[in-house]
């Protein structure tokens, strides 16, 4: 039998992260969250893109 991941596991990808990319997981994380009382949510996928270009910039 495999053994269930755990909390550590699924997160271990984010708090390994460097501070760069963790604050990029955080906010698109934050985006999502804002959306999840849609029935339909428009325009992730644009707000994701703009996340990411706004932390590398």
């Amino acid at each position: 039998m495999t053994e269930e991941p755990g909390i550590q596991d699924v997160q271990e990808p984010i708090t390994s992260a460097p501070p760069e990319v963790r604050q990029i997981i955080e906010r698109v994380l934050q985006a999502e969250k804002d959306k999840l009382y849609m029935t339909r949510p428009s325009n992730i996928k644009d707000d994701i893109v703009k996340i990411i270009k706004e932390e590398v910039q």
